[in-house]
C-alpha cells in the first residue's frame, strides 16, 4: 500500500498488500509478507524478515543492532513467523556472528514494551507478555508462556508448554511442561490447564506428573532422578524431552519445589 506519510526504502521488499501506517520508517533488506498490517510511528531496520498477516504495533523497532559491545556490523536478521503480533514500543534486536539471526516463530504474541535480544530463539505460539526482557541468546520451547515484567538471564533454555510466573528472575533454565514461580525461581506444578487446552489427555499428563515428582520431590539429584526415570518409566516422546532437556542444559535446571 502506497503511504505517502510513511517512508519506505527502495530496496525493501514489501509483498502489495501490506498495510503501512504513517509516520513509519522502513530501512533497506526488509522484507515483509502479505497480509501484514504495519502500524504507525514503527521503525523497521535492516535485516528484518516478516512473515504473513502479522501485526505490529505503534512504537515498535523491529531489528535494531544487538546491545552487545562485542557487535562488529556484521549482516545479521530478525526472522519473524506468519500470524505473529508484537505490540505498542516492544524490541526485537537482530542477531550477531554467534547465529547470525535473531528468530520469533509462527502464532507468537509479543506484549507491549517486551525486550527480545540478540540471537533469541522464540517457538511457535509462543506468549511473551508486558515488560518481559529476554537477554541475549535465549531459547523459548514452543506454547510456552512468560508472565509480565520477567527478566530472562542471557543463554537460558525455556521448555515447550512451560509459564513462567510475572515478575520472575530466570536465572536457571526451566524444564518443559512446567510452571515457574517464587523467588528463587522454583517448580511449583506442572503446566495442566494448558496441557488439557492443547489436547493433552489425563493419561499423558499424569505421566508428566509423576516424572517431575521424581525430579523435583523425592530430594534424588539430577543424574540420580534421570537414572530412576529412564530405568523404571516407559520410553515416551514426553519422558525423552524432559530427560534430554535436563541432560543439555548448559545453566543448570531451577530448584525443585519448595514451601513457602
Amino acid at each position: 500500500m502506497n503511504q505517502p506519510l510513511a517512508y519506505v526504502h527502495p530496496g525493501a521488499k514489501i509483498a502489495s498488500n501490506v498495510v503501512i501506517e504513517p509516520f513509519t520508517t522502513i530501512h533497506k533488506n526488509v522484507e515483509i509478507g502479505e497480509g501484514t498490517w504495519i502500524g504507525s510511528n514503527v521503525t523497521i531496520m535492516e535485516g528484518a524478515r516478516i512473515g504473513k498477516n502479522c501485526r505490529i504495533f505503534p512504537g515498535t523497532v523491529i531489528a535494531g543492532i544487538p546491545q552487545d559491545l562485542k557487535f562488529d556490523g556484521e549482516d545479521s536478521l530478525v526472522v519473524i513467523g506468519d500470524n505473529t503480533t508484537i505490540r505498542e514500543c516492544a524490541t526485537v534486536n537482530r542477531g550477531t556472528q554467534a547465529s547470525g539471526k535473531t528468530v520469533i516463530g509462527k502464532n507468537c504474541l509479543i506484549m507491549a514494551t517486551a525486550h527480545i535480544a540478540h540471537d533469541c530463539v522464540i517457538g511457535n505460539n509462543c506468549i511473551i507478555v508486558n515488560g518481559v526482557a529476554l537477554g541475549g541468546h535465549v531459547t523459548v520451547g514452543d506454547f510456552a508462556i512468560i508472565g509480565g515484567l520477567a527478566a530472562v538471564h542471557q543463554f537460558i533454555s525455556i521448555g515447550r508448554h512451560a509459564m513462567i510466573s510475572g515478575g520472575s528472575l530466570v536465572r536457571k533454565d526451566v524444564p518443559p511442561f512446567v510452571k515457574a514461580a517464587k523467588e528463587p525461581l522454583s517448580y511449583v506444578g506442572i503446566n495442566s490447564i494448558g496441557l488439557r487446552r492443547r489436547g493433552f489427555d489425563p493419561k499423558k499428563i499424569n505421566e508428566i506428573q509423576n516424572i517431575y515428582r521424581i525430579i523435583f520431590q523425592k530430594h534424588y539429584n539430577n543424574t540420580q532422578a534421570i537414572e530412576i526415570i529412564e530405568a523404571e518409566m516407559d520410553a515416551t516422546k514426553e519422558r525423552d524431552e524432559i530427560t534430554q532437556f535436563i541432560k543439555n542444559s548448559q545453566r543448570g535446571i531451577m530448584k525443585g519445589f519448595m514451601l513457602s
